[in-house]
């Protein structure tokens, strides 16, 4: 059973089984994938493994993105030595939803969930509403299930339309797009006005649902009918409340993750939606400073709970590209102690630094970064503890050490309390200068007692009259980014 806060590991599945071909001295296959890692996940504490990029792409979205001068200058950036073989095309532009042959086809993604199943790992895979690719079938069977252009709409914006061949005649078809970019030229638009795309659309995800336990839907927001309206000019009817009904009818505990921005998180949750991204908090660490990061946390636990808290994932840069060692440790210990998934991804424990496209099937050699391994290892165990993945959370008020001590709003803390009474403080300096302040315990049986703090990520330890800590709170002095997560014993 998943826990309450439960923890999900991203893997780039193409690029894993490159590295697996290349160890094997053979093409690799989901079957190859070794029972000792999909072991050492378990050990781990995740619950999800979401295997990015398995369904079936075409040649024409392969063809773009090995010709895509912009694209093919970030990939040359990631792999020096790029060959074309290294360009599978994206993962995104998906022209069928069945498991690409090259990585062993249906029957093998059935035997690795059936061996996620024995370890208690549940299956994501990916579900792309908004868009197929460029040679997707539908082209000749339904092209009224994409976005239609004219010659006006292709003079006018040559970067949002294509002219495409269906039924042996040429039609003119959008891009797929979000309102604010230029279209991705390896994909086609679906038409959320036309029910019966819609409906087309949730017989794929139905599909899906029969061969994994849940679905990361790429940008969710954009067939949303406001954005759909502001994107192309008319109305769409509601798609996810029906589509998340529906997939729940063929799988009971199905699950929905969305990648959602633009404040859209709460309307995608009302619509159906397990999780949806906290691209947010994200920011708010990103800029370093502590006050908006802990306001975020002011938001009720009904919606907390629903979010996905990432620090990277195949979208974003590399969180060791992006955060200081220090400012890292600090942010990780926010994002991942705080309540909702806890989202990782390949290569965050080792510290890996350049971003692998979803286009691409093979990534660049980089050292571990061993002091971020432990530091990880060390989060990790934190995060098996049932307090953490079952308990109850809070904000914890930080006070002023003496008067005129602005630097205690530079802390985020939190309290967790696990139901056999287990207790963890957690407490950052979410800033680049030294910080002190008094945290407020509510905890109501430390009058006349003794605590004991622990720190779970460090040699920390100490001892301090409860009757004290009723009165003033927790002190604390942190150097920059410094953090400390107590376990709490009271005697």
């Amino acid at each position: 059973m998943t826990s309450t806060y439960p923890s999900l590991y991203q893997i780039n599945t193409r690029v894993w089984l490159t590295d697996l071909t290349r160890d094997l001295g053979r093409p690799a296959t989901l079957d190859d994938i070794p029972d000792a890692e999909l072991d050492r996940l378990a050990h781990l504490g995740f619950d999800w493994i979401w295997m990015l990029s398995v369904w079936q792409t075409g040649r024409g979205a392969q063809k773009v993105s090995r010709t895509n001068p912009e694209w093919r200058k970030e990939f040359e950036e990631t792999l020096p030595d790029l060959d074309d073989e290294d360009i599978g095309g994206s993962g995104f532009a998906i022209t069928d939803y069945t498991v690409h042959q090259a990585i062993g086809g249906a029957a093998a993604l059935a035997r690795l969930r059936e061996r996620l199943r024995q370890r208690k790992l549940k299956l994501m895979l990916d579900f792309v509403p908004n868009h197929g690719g460029l040679d997707h079938a539908w082209l000749d069977e339904h092209a009224d299930y994409f976005v239609r252009g004219t010659e006006a709409d292709l003079a006018r914006a040559p970067q949002n339309y294509v002219r495409v061949k269906s039924g042996g005649a040429d039609l003119i078809v959008a891009y797929g797009r979000d309102p604010y970019f230029a279209g991705w030229p390896d994909t086609l638009q679906i038409d959320y006005a036309n029910p019966l795309a819609q409906d087309a659309m949730i017989a794929e995800l139905l599909k899906i649902a029969g061969q994994c336990d849940g679905v990361r839907c790429d940008m969710a927001m954009l067939v949303l009918p406001d954005v759909f309206e502001r994107t192309w000019g008319r109305r769409a009817p509601l798609f996810w409340p029906r589509a998340t009904r529906h997939a729940r009818e063929v799988n009971g505990n199905f699950t929905f993750m969305a990648e959602v921005y633009w404040d859209l998180e709460w309307t995608l949750q009302q619509q159906g939606f397990d999780y949806t991204y906290d691209k947010r908090l994200y920011d708010r660490l990103r800029d370093g400073h502590a006050r908006p990061v802990r306001e975020h946390f002011h938001a009720g636990l009904d919606y907390q709970n629903r979010l996905a808290r990432f620090l990277e994932n195949h979208d974003e840069p590399r969180a060791a590209s992006v955060f200081a060692p220090d400012v890292h440790k600090a942010a990780a210990v926010v994002t991942f102690l705080s309540p909702g998934l806890r989202f990782f991804h390949q290569g965050q424990f080792e510290g890996k630094t350049k971003r692998i496209s979803p286009h691409l099937i093979r990534g660049p050699a980089e050292p571990a970064n061993r002091e971020l391994q432990r530091f990880y290892e060390r989060l990790l165990s934190v995060l098996r503890l049932p307090a953490v993945r079952e308990g109850g959370w809070q904000l914890l008020e930080c006070l002023p050490a003496w008067d005129g001590n602005w630097t205690a709003d530079a802390f985020v803390a939190f309290l967790w309390q696990g139901r056999g009474g287990e207790r963890l403080v957690i407490a950052v300096n979410y800033a680049g200068h030294q910080s002190q302040c008094y945290v407020r315990l509510p905890l109501p049986d430390m009058h006349g007692r003794q605590l004991r703090f622990a720190d779970l990520m460090g040699p920390s330890r100490y001892d301090r009259d409860g009757g004290d800590l009723a009165a003033r709170g927790l002190y604390l002095d942190l150097q920059p980014w410094g953090f400390h997560v107590f376990e709490i014993a009271i005697s």
